[in-house]
C-alpha cells in the first residue's frame, strides 16, 4: 500500500514546480524562445526609460551619440538582469527542493517542523523533473545573463576608446 504524503499541499516539491511553472512571471523562463526573449527585450527597452535620461545627463547625444547610446543600453541592462536573477532564484530553489530526498514541511505553523522521506518512486520522478524541466531552464538563464555580462564586458572594453 502506498504511503500517504503528510506534507501539505502547499509546501509538496511537486506543487510548488507545477506553480512555478504555472506562474505569469516564473512560467517565463520554460516559455519557447520568442516567448522567453519578447520580455526581456520589453525589460531592456523599459529599462531605457530611467538610462536613457541618466545617459543623456552625462553624454548630449547630439555631440556625443556613441558614448551616450553605450551607457545607456549598458544601464537598460539591469532591469532584465534583475529579473533574470530573480527568476533563477525561483527555478533554483524548486529544483532543490525536488532534488531533496527529504522533504522539510510544517503542520500549522514554523514551531512544529517535520520532516518526511521521500519514497523511492517519488524520489526517482522527482529527480526526473529536475533533469528534464528545471535543470533545461536553469541552464538557458545561466546563458543569457552570460551572454549580457559578456555584452557588459564589451561596452566596458570599447568604453575607453570613445573618448
Amino acid at each position: 500500500m502506498p504511503q500517504r504524503c503528510p506534507v501539505p499541499a502547499e509546501q509538496q516539491p511537486i506543487n510548488e514546480y507545477q506553480d512555478v511553472r504555472d506562474s505569469w512571471f516564473y512560467g517565463w523562463g520554460s516559455r519557447n524562445l520568442t516567448g522567453y526573449l519578447k520580455p526581456l527585450v520589453v525589460l531592456w527597452i523599459v529599462g531605457w526609460a530611467v538610462a536613457g535620461p541618466m545617459a543623456a545627463a552625462s553624454f548630449v547625444p547630439i555631440k556625443h551619440p556613441l558614448p551616450f547610446g553605450l551607457s545607456a543600453a549598458m544601464g537598460a541592462l539591469v532591469l532584465p538582469m534583475l529579473a533574470l536573477l530573480q527568476l533563477y532564484v525561483g527555478w533554483a530553489h524548486v529544483g532543490g527542493r525536488l532534488r531533496q530526498t527529504t522533504v522539510p514541511y510544517e503542520e500549522s505553523g514554523w514551531y512544529d517542523g517535520q520532516l518526511w522521506v521521500k519514497p523511492e518512486e517519488v524520489s526517482n520522478r522527482d529527480r526526473l523533473i529536475v533533469d528534464y524541466q528545471v535543470q533545461p531552464v536553469l541552464q538557458r538563464i545561466r546563458r543569457t545573463l552570460g551572454v549580457m555580462a559578456l555584452m557588459l564586458a564589451l561596452g566596458l572594453i570599447v568604453w575607453p576608446r570613445l573618448h
